[in-house]
């Protein structure tokens, strides 16, 4: 039986949480994945933690979380293309992400080899 496309989004919105909650020490309160063509976009809210939104009031605050949130994705970067590659079955080429230190969302884009068709 085939998989459908919102399977492998749920799926990959699964296992980005537990990669947040083993990475960063806790999870979204929100997440949703979406496949478009030769991209997975994941989009997580709620991410940061209490001591990180009171950092981020201030400009040098903001600056060190996207600083430190960017080298824990680059040491578990390996694992979050493993994760993509598992469910889409197409090799990652280019990972993007951010964080919006206002609204505690952090995204996603991971390009993929070729287009991801269900």
């Amino acid at each position: 039986m085939e998989t459908s496309k919102g399977q492998i989004e749920d799926e990959i919105t699964k296992a980005m949480i537990q990669w947040e909650k083993d990475y960063m020490g806790r999870g979204p309160t929100e997440a949703k994945t979406d496949i478009i063509r030769n991209m997975v976009l994941v989009s997580l809210r709620g991410v940061m933690s209490a001591s990180e939104v009171h950092l981020a009031r201030e400009k040098e605050g903001m600056v060190l979380i996207k600083k430190l949130r960017q080298q824990l994705v680059e040491q578990g970067r390996a694992e979050l293309e493993k994760i993509i590659e598992k469910h889409t079955k197409a090799k990652v080429v280019s990972l993007h992400t951010d964080i919006s230190t206002k609204t505690g969302e952090r995204v996603f884009v991971f390009v993929t080899d070729r287009s991801i068709c269900v």
